[in-house]
């Protein structure tokens, strides 16, 4: 599989180097996708870069050998940290919260890590309409939402 890569531009630029309208980009879900991941990304770095403590790199993504992975985490220096998954739709809640729950049981799980608790881990979506917790402590978040 291939690395990862998140260009912290706004995506608009990428769609307009592309040629992409907002037709074709409705057309090709996956451009439609990498484009709105990034986009959240970029407003996460926005926030992140505002709280007291942040450390150079303020969100990383993670990957692991089993595959287990989130599409951002953010690390305060005192080590309070959350997790985020990105999905287009409410469709895909189900399983980006199914794997925040397992990232925080793998983390945790490792008592010479002494990794401690997420502040919170979230699901960040671009077609819903509201912000709800969907279980244990994972909230599903439209990026309408992410305002200041």
């Amino acid at each position: 599989m291939a690395p990862t890569v998140s260009i912290r531009a706004d995506p608009s630029l990428a769609a307009a180097q592309l040629g992409r309208g907002p037709e074709a980009l409705v057309r090709d879900w996956q451009a439609f996708g990498t484009m709105f991941e990034n986009l959240c990304i970029r407003d996460l770095l926005v926030y992140a870069q505002a709280l007291p403590d942040i450390g150079f790199e303020p969100i990383r993504y993670y990957r692991d050998d089993s595959g287990l992975e989130a599409d951002a985490i953010i690390e305060l220096a005192d080590g309070r940290w959350a997790a985020f998954e990105v999905k287009v739709g409410e469709e895909g809640v189900p399983a980006a919260a199914s794997n925040l729950k397992r990232l925080r049981g793998k983390l945790r799980g490792n008592p010479k890590a002494r990794v401690r608790e997420p502040e919170f881990m979230a699901v960040i979506t671009g077609l819903s309409h509201y912000a709800r917790e969907v279980g244990e402590g994972i909230y599903s978040i439209p990026i309408r939402a992410l305002a200041p």
